[in-house]
């Protein structure tokens, strides 16, 4: 530990403050044989990575909108139930001191709320969600933020978050996922690419060495509850040493943290795995000049939300990979050419948004991406917003599905955090902790509830959780139509299905990975729905397309038959699953009403294939728990 954790210090040191080379895997572009080489189907993973949405936030009253105002939507016949604030009654009996009220397209716009570590554990109260006002609740905010008592607990509908409604009606949708840990943005994106927090030291931004050195007491938010080597774990936001835009890009002194152990990213270098760090704004404003102690800059990067307000793109603080040396890209170094993206090279792994849209462009998709919107379409709320985080999403995933990738790419849409927006469900922490630290709140760190769940992995403390829950979203030509899954999965899940698709490995050091579910509940391999559906920027369904998938199958394997009408809500294996039990009409369509807006046409015939999944390196074959589900064994 000591050995590794000196190297860091030494990559902190030359690469971020001196102004060195890029790391040392960053080579010549290669072939990445391991790409194709999956247990599933899918050849393609992109991970859209968005900011502080809860469940209820988003989901509260699906399917049901109130089309009074904005995008109009209706849903699908047989859309199976979700576990909601309308399914739960909860929207009109609220335990909470403001029962959750309707936000309207024109209120997009709101006060941040509060999404530390401990308050989210205490506004949940050990499952009874009844004390959100009074732990998460911002209701009043500068800027010409939309505020009101109670606005922790509002949420909204399939008028303004019309696009995720929808492709949830066509796709597949998690109502039971959960950030891996309580905290904020830094910690969920770790918990994203490592299923880790723990680990984190604390170097300063100007000599790069450990801050203080060689002490238990290093920056209090940078460290939590260090050891006598000044290791402790990540729960707030500190930004990553080995980014030249930290700290506003070096405009300020705060400490910055530097991660040990390994990610995802490391995981698939290791196998040859393409893959890549997706960003708005990474691209700098004022490029790094190659000398010795000089940065690159990104505060030049801004863009202004609907309500007027700008914001600079690039956050460091979302941005994972720059945490740990062997994956980090510090100058911001642009990709030397589109063929490399993906692959080593000068940016290592880390790239600029418009770097995904020119690979995508040109057929150069890295088997795992991962994208993350500028701070102004990101979602957060206080400086963006659903309305411009729905622009961001169906002009990727739009652009997703229009290319030669799509036939083999499953698309995950997933939260950091829940903001604090209030979610009646909750998850009985798998890992405990037992910091009874006071806090700025006057409360102990970690909640009674996290102090009384089980020990803590790998002794390490304030990694309590699962945390908050948010929405989950798996929109592929292999994904199960108009589902619910309620598969418990979490940040940590992301990172399993990768780790299992192309057989890494796992990450190991009391990583989540090894607990966490994946996410395959969310797929029917056997029984590909062959869609293409691309929205409108309302958020409204444009068309609906066929497309051409093929699964060589392992061994021969038999057609399914098309179920009867009016089973699309059948629950089986841990998922409500609607869609396939549509008898085709005459002209071949299916006759399944689907929430379509803006002139789109009717879903036409799936097709049916058969294909297996291996898992682990054995083979588990997918046959119907009914005739026509849908839903894998």
């Amino acid at each position: 530990m000591r050995t590794a954790r000196w190297g860091a210090f030494a990559g902190a040191a030359a690469l971020v403050l001196l102004g060195g080379a890029a790391p040392a895997n960053a080579a010549a572009p290669d072939h990445h044989s391991g790409d194709a080489n999956t247990t599933t189907p899918i050849k393609h993973v992109v991970v859209i990575f968005d900011e502080n949405v809860s469940f209820d936030h988003y989901f509260g009253s699906y399917p049901v909108a109130a089309n009074t105002d904005g995008t109009k939507f209706t849903a699908a016949r047989q859309t199976p139930k979700a576990d909601n604030l309308l399914n739960t009654g909860l929207l009109k009996k609220n335990p909470n001191q403001y029962a959750p009220k309707r936000l309207g397209p024109d209120k997009a716009v709101t006060c941040d709320q509060n999404h530390s570590y401990g308050p989210e554990q205490y506004a949940a109260n050990g499952g009874k969600a009844d004390q959100y006002v009074q732990n998460t609740e911002t209701s009043t905010c500068s800027g010409g933020l939309f505020g009101e008592p109670g606005l922790v607990t509002d949420y909204y509908d399939g008028n303004t978050v019309t696009g995720l409604w929808n492709y949830a009606q066509h796709y597949s949708l998690g109502d039971n996922s959960y950030s891996s840990t309580y905290g904020p943005s830094t910690p969920g994106a770790l918990n994203l690419v490592s299923g880790q927090t723990h680990g984190v030291i604390s170097v300063d931004p100007k000599t790069g060495t450990e801050n203080p050195k060689q002490t238990a007491t290093p920056d209090a938010y940078t460290v939590v509850s260090p050891n006598a080597k000044g290791v402790g774990t990540v729960i707030n936001d500190p930004d990553p040493a080995f980014d030249d835009c930290a700290d506003s890009s070096h405009t300020s002194a705060n400490a910055l943290a530097v991660m040990q152990g390994k990610n995802i990213g490391d995981l698939l270098n290791s196998k040859n795995v393409s893959w890549g760090w997706f960003q708005g704004g990474f691209r700098p404003s004022t490029a790094w000049d190659g000398k010795s102690g000089d940065y690159a800059n990104c505060q030049g990067n801004t863009h202004t939300n609907i309500g007027g307000a700008a914001s600079v793109d690039y956050s460091a603080h979302h941005s994972p990979f720059e945490y740990y040396k062997s994956t980090s890209n510090p100058h911001h170094l642009p990709p030397k050419n589109t063929a490399e993206i993906g692959h080593n090279g000068q940016a290592n792994h880390n790239y600029d948004l418009t770097d995904f849209d020119s690979a995508l462009k040109a057929g150069n998709l890295p088997a795992v991406s991962f994208l993350k919107a500028a701070e102004y379409q990101d979602g957060h709320a206080g400086y963006s917003d659903p309305t411009d985080e729905q622009n961001f999403l169906v002009k990727e995933i739009n652009a997703v599905q229009s290319s030669s990738s799509w036939k083999d790419t499953a698309v995950v849409v997933a939260y950091d955090d829940s903001d604090g927006w209030y979610d009646h469900a909750y998850a009985k922490p798998q890992n405990g902790s037992k910091d009874t630290t006071l806090a700025s709140n006057g409360k102990t760190t970690d909640s009674p509830a996290c102090q009384a769940g089980p020990k803590s992995a790998g002794g390490y403390a304030d990694r309590c959780g699962p945390g908050t829950r948010q929405p989950l979203l798996v929109i592929s030509p292999y994904s199960k139509v108009n589902s619910v899954d309620h598969t418990r999965t979490e940040q940590a899940s992301i990172t399993k299905f990768i780790e299992d698709n192309w057989k890494t490995g796992g990450i190991g050091d009391a990583s989540f990975d090894s607990r966490a579910n994946s996410l395959t509940g969310a797929f029917d391999f056997r029984h590909p729905n062959n869609k293409q559906v691309l929205l409108n920027a309302d958020g409204s369904v444009k068309s609906v397309k066929q497309i051409s998938t093929q699964t060589p199958p392992s061994k021969p394997g038999k057609p399914g038959k098309p179920g009867k009408p009016g089973h699309g809500g059948s629950s089986s294996g841990g998922s409500s699953s609607g869609g396939h039990g549509n008898k085709p009409g005459p002209d071949g369509s299916t006759g399944e009403v689907l929430a379509e807006t803006g002139g789109s046409s009717p879903a036409l015939p799936l097709g049916i294939t058969a294909g297996v999944l291996v898992v682990g390196g054995g083979a588990l074959w997918y046959a119907r728990k009914r005739r026509g589900a849908g839903t894998a064994a």
